[in-house]
């Protein structure tokens, strides 16, 4: 992949931050398309410092990666607007400084990668200034990171709001549905109407039958993106969903995993 750079560009000294988004519309598996991800890293020996993001107020992600988070980024966003309201800032405080502190706070930090959750703030007034400095504080956390894999809310609002930031694979999610399509479709036309920089865009296909895989890299084309395969009916992923039961703890011969590695490998995460 000409646009990313690669582990030996990074090996020969050069910096990499490779960031990767994961949309779709609701119910597709973005969250599931994640944690497979992030597992199938770890899987292969990966040195790589990763930061997860749960970018969805739903945030499922971190019951999919099975960690515990006390608070997240929409609640100290929430604290901030309302001192600023209140005027209960001390003077010469800066509200930027304040915000990156508490957002550090978030980032729940682990053995094998971080995760940061974003939350859902109360929506209630202006959050205008504090969206911004958010964005900047994200954009400084991923530049920390080798990879960030980011899963974005549902739909096109993230897009629409500008609050996905640029990134290098863009990977879209369907279901084997004509919304799952319009909506793939509509994300890929969004993100270059709102001039989002991205390096590759690719549709990735979920629970789809075998005997539909073509017509799912046909779609592919139809819209101008690659194929970056597709992820089965797994009744393991199933079992662990219902269970509670981590995505980081499937049995190393699930379908979905193997289906995974795959798909890191035609977007250049694994060699």
């Amino acid at each position: 992949m000409d646009d990313i750079k690669t582990s030996q560009e990074k090996s020969r000294g050069i910096e990499m931050s490779l960031v990767i988004s994961i949309s779709g519309k609701g119910g597709t598996g973005k969250t599931t398309l994640a944690g497979l991800l992030l597992r199938t890293l770890l899987d292969n020996g990966k040195n790589d410092s990763i930061l997860m993001v749960d970018a969805d107020p739903a945030s499922n992600l971190q019951e999919v990666l099975g960690v515990e988070v006390d608070k997240n980024v929409g609640v100290v966003a929430d604290e901030l607007k309302k001192k600023i309201e209140k005027g209960e800032l001390p003077l010469g405080v800066s509200k930027a400084d304040l915000l990156e502190a508490w957002v550090y706070e978030t980032l729940v930090e682990l053995p094998d990668f971080d995760l940061l959750v974003m939350g859902r703030s109360e929506g209630e007034g202006c959050y205008c200034y504090v969206n911004s400095v958010l964005t900047r504080i994200l954009d400084a956390i991923t530049k920390n990171y080798d990879i960030t894999i980011m899963d974005m809310e549902a739909g096109l609002e993230h897009l629409s709001r500008r609050t996905d930031r640029d990134v290098d694979i863009m990977l879209i999610v369907t279901d084997p549905s004509s919304m799952g399509f319009k909506t793939a479709e509509r994300i890929k036309e969004l993100a270059h109407e709102v001039h989002i920089n991205v390096g590759k865009i690719y549709l990735v296909g979920n629970r789809f039958p075998e005997e539909l895989i073509g017509l799912l890299e046909e779609k592919a084309k139809n819209m101008g993106v690659e194929f970056a395969g597709s992820i089965p009916s797994d009744p393991n992923v199933t079992r662990f969903n219902i269970e509670g039961r981590s995505l980081l703890e499937l049995p190393s011969d699930s379908p979905a995993l193997k289906a995974a590695e795959k798909i890191a490998k035609r977007i250049g995460l694994l060699n």
